[in-house]
């Protein structure tokens, strides 16, 4: 028994997912060498600035002298001209702060950059301490508040736009898993198609000249192959049995003749038996060539309506007087009156070979069910019985001709019944489907109600 594949675990479904975490890798790999980038240009910005005004600082220092430089950096700071500069001239021999917004103080100090802690609002800052002598460092500095600013848009952009990067990702992927599934319909259609009979199906071609256009051409071309050694064998069955029905016809008389002549009753019961067998050859040669007609013959579009209630009904009574020899009792109650359109004496041969089979293999005393029913599109022909059935893994291959099930082979058949049947249904744009019955067979036959099949070709045109 096959598991039922999970949607997550689906070709098309990874693919959707896979294509969604390539675009959404993509944007973070885009995302974070963009943050580093802008990162990398403003910490170099702020550096610049800091030792810029460091530097003219220093200037000032060693030409105008102590208190001039304190007079600049006091009025700097009271000014706020630029808020977010930081400047601390400091006494190193008694760590006081001399002028300045900086409370950096740290002994003992060390000329280059500082590393401070950021700001309670989670403000970085950057700063450089300068020996102006011995006894007077320079610490000089700035806010990063553009920073600052940057990485919490940075991150509230990069949240929002994650959150676009996967639903346009998954968007992105389920429309490509959409087209390769819609792609690889036409196969799938074209398979399911020649499964059930259709072997003239092939994948229709839209010449784009990729993958699955050359995937649709080699798949046409072993269609080709098969239905060419297809139409062969059964080309050489046909004409077998055509060649095969005179010269057994005249055999089956002169036995007859030698039957009706001898005395004997020894060789009359051989010839009794020869006989039988070649009526069971002559059954099998004339099955063979009504099969070959049903197959040759075109889809019935334009035949004539049929009553199907009245030819299930016509089969069920030609029936009736061999299933009451084993007292097997057939129910119609369920046959409602529909017309479809076809031929009536192949549908009527389709229904005997179901009656037939389903009487030859019930048990005595048991019942035999045949309903007519109809749905919107479709007429409906069930027949079910109580025998044995056929277990799932044979029912496709009992549509092959002479093909029989092992307890079946001793039983008299051609095993051409259910191939006639098939190609009755298919000629008529139906379905064949075998059930269980619990017990017993259900076979059950769909044939399109007039108009329905010009409707659903209607509709998938549109």
């Amino acid at each position: 028994m096959s598991r039922r594949r999970t949607p997550l675990r689906s070709t098309t479904a990874r693919l959707a997912w896979g294509a969604a975490a390539a675009f959404l890798a993509g944007f973070w790999l885009l995302s974070a060498f963009a943050y580093i980038t802008l990162s990398s240009l403003l910490e170099h910005d702020a550096r610049e600035r800091v030792m810029a005004d460091a530097v003219g600082l220093a200037d000032l220092y060693r030409r105008d002298g102590r208190e001039v430089l304190l007079s600049e950096v006091r009025q700097r700071v009271a000014d706020g001209i630029d808020p977010d500069a930081l400047y601390a001239v400091i006494d190193a021999r008694h760590g006081t702060l001399l002028a300045g917004n900086l409370d950096i103080a740290p002994a003992p100090l060390h000329p280059g950059w500082v590393a401070l802690a950021d700001e309670p609002a989670g403000t970085p800052r950057r700063v450089r301490v300068s020996a102006l002598d011995a006894n007077v460092y320079l610490a000089t500095g700035v806010r990063m508040r553009a920073a600052a600013g940057f990485n919490a848009i940075a991150l509230r952009t990069t949240l929002m736009a994650t959150v676009f990067a996967l639903v346009l990702g998954a968007l992105l992927g389920h429309l490509i898993a959409r087209w390769v599934a819609r792609r690889l319909r036409r196969l799938e259609e074209t398979a399911a198609q020649v499964g059930d009979g259709e072997i003239d199906s092939r994948v229709p071609l839209d010449g784009s000249a990729d993958a699955f256009e050359r995937l649709a051409m080699r798949f046409n071309a072993m269609l080709d192959r098969i239905g060419g050694l297809l139409t062969g064998v059964r080309e050489a069955t046909d004409h077998i049995a055509h060649d095969l029905r005179t010269p057994l016809t005249r055999l089956r008389s002169r036995l007859e003749a030698l039957r009706m002549a001898t005395l004997d009753e020894e060789r009359s019961v051989a010839l009794d038996a020869a006989v039988a067998e070649v009526d069971q050859l002559l059954a099998s040669s004339n099955a063979l060539l009504r099969l070959a007609r049903v197959q040759s013959q075109p889809p019935v579009d334009d035949d004539p309506l049929v009553v199907l209630d009245r030819v299930v009904r016509d089969a069920v009574e030609l029936y009736e007087p061999v299933a009451a020899e084993r007292g097997i009792r057939l129910d119609t109650a369920a046959v409602a009156p529909v017309s479809v359109r076809g031929d009536a004496d192949q549908l009527f041969q389709a229904v005997a070979n179901l009656l037939d089979n389903a009487i030859k293999y019930s048990p005595e005393g048991r019942c035999v069910q045949v309903a007519v029913l109809s749905s919107m599109t479709d007429a409906v022909i069930v027949v079910a019985d109580e025998g044995e059935g056929i277990p799932v893994a044979e029912r496709a291959r009992v549509f092959d001709r002479y093909y029989r099930l092992e307890r079946h082979r001793r039983s008299p058949g051609t095993g051409l019944g259910l191939s006639l049947v098939q190609a009755v249904v298919h000629r008529h744009r139906g379905q064949i489907r075998l059930d269980d019955h619990r017990p017993g067979l259900q076979v059950t036959l769909r044939l399109p109600l007039p108009g329905a099949a010009g409707i659903e070709r209607t509709a998938v045109a549109s």
